[in-house]
């Protein structure tokens, strides 16, 4: 029997998320004033009293979910034990931290640079996302490689449940091919723009250079990636995979499921909503789900 911790992505922030921990506990209190300064903006304000438009913003969002994940692991103490963890998408970064594989203010940084290469991304083509329910996984590749333009599988979140991401044009059309074969819902998503697709190659680069600056460690137990929803724990691949994965699609249904295949039968997800939760007990009703916000 063996316990995973997951740590959600974008899409999962809602105000207020963090007040408790920054009000009740010393050490989240000096780390949330202490993430106010490396970002230079006060992003605890917006966390806790802002607009849902505030935190909707690429450059607020990742930094407040990832600070949000973290101090939750870092409020568990020595009760946070870890025998495998995995995040969704920016939710990487975060279990990198939790893990130790990432120092808290080299993750933070990480993530700052990573919301805004992708905004600048998002600006130079317009392009979204569109969430593609009841085809079989195969069906929806094999519609979107016959649509003209860039229209990519971006996140496999569970059987039956994808996300799709690339140019405005192609993705109307593959959501119009996707209805038409059969998809219960085929629509398009509030984003930025297309992230996990080749619309994100600007971000990529801009993103290796930061990466590749910043010293990693070997995780206190193996990071699930992304990229191949396999276990690693030598920093090397780590960075690599955390590069490679803003172009590719986050295989998340196979994660959980290798992640069971390594002996989790808990899972534990850390950060605001209950996005994870939901997805894991859809792969496999077997396991145990639970979290904290």
């Amino acid at each position: 029997m063996k316990k995973a911790y997951v740590f959600p992505g974008q899409g999962a922030q809602f105000v207020g998320m963090g007040k408790d921990l920054y009000d009740n506990n010393a050490e989240a209190h000096d780390l949330f004033e202490k993430a106010n300064d490396i970002l230079g903006f006060r992003i605890t304000d917006l966390m806790f009293a802002g607009t849902d438009e505030d935190l909707r913003q690429t450059a607020v969002t990742q930094p407040a979910i990832f600070l949000h994940s973290v101090l939750l692991a870092k409020s568990l103490g020595k009760d946070f034990q870890p025998d495998m963890v995995a995040g969704h998408s920016l939710g990487e970064f975060s279990a990198l931290v939790a893990a130790g594989a990432l120092s808290f203010e080299d993750g933070l940084k990480l993530v700052s640079a990573r919301a805004n290469a992708m905004q600048k991304a998002c600006e130079l083509t317009e392009s979204t996302m569109a969430a593609v329910l009841a085809l079989p996984d195969e069906k929806v590749e094999e519609i979107c490689s016959g649509i003209d333009g860039v229209v990519v599988c971006a996140n496999y979140n569970c059987p039956g449940q994808l996300v799709i991401s690339g140019e405005v044009a192609a993705i109307d059309a593959a959501c119009e091919a996707l209805k038409a074969a059969g998809a219960k819902r085929a629509l398009k998503l509030k984003v930025g723009g297309a992230f996990h697709s080749p619309c994100m190659e600007p971000a990529r680069a801009e993103l290796a250079r930061a990466i590749e600056s910043t010293e990693f460690k070997t995780p206190i137990c193996p990071v699930f990636q992304n990229v191949d929803a396999l276990p690693h724990t030598d920093p090397t691949e780590i960075k690599a995979n955390l590069v490679a994965q803003l172009t590719a699609p986050v295989r998340w249904t196979q994660t959980v499921k290798n992640m069971i295949a390594d002996g989790a039968t808990e899972f534990v997800e850390l950060g605001p909503g209950k996005v994870l939760q939901g997805l894991v007990a859809k792969i496999d009703p077997s396991v145990t789900v639970s979290g904290m916000q």
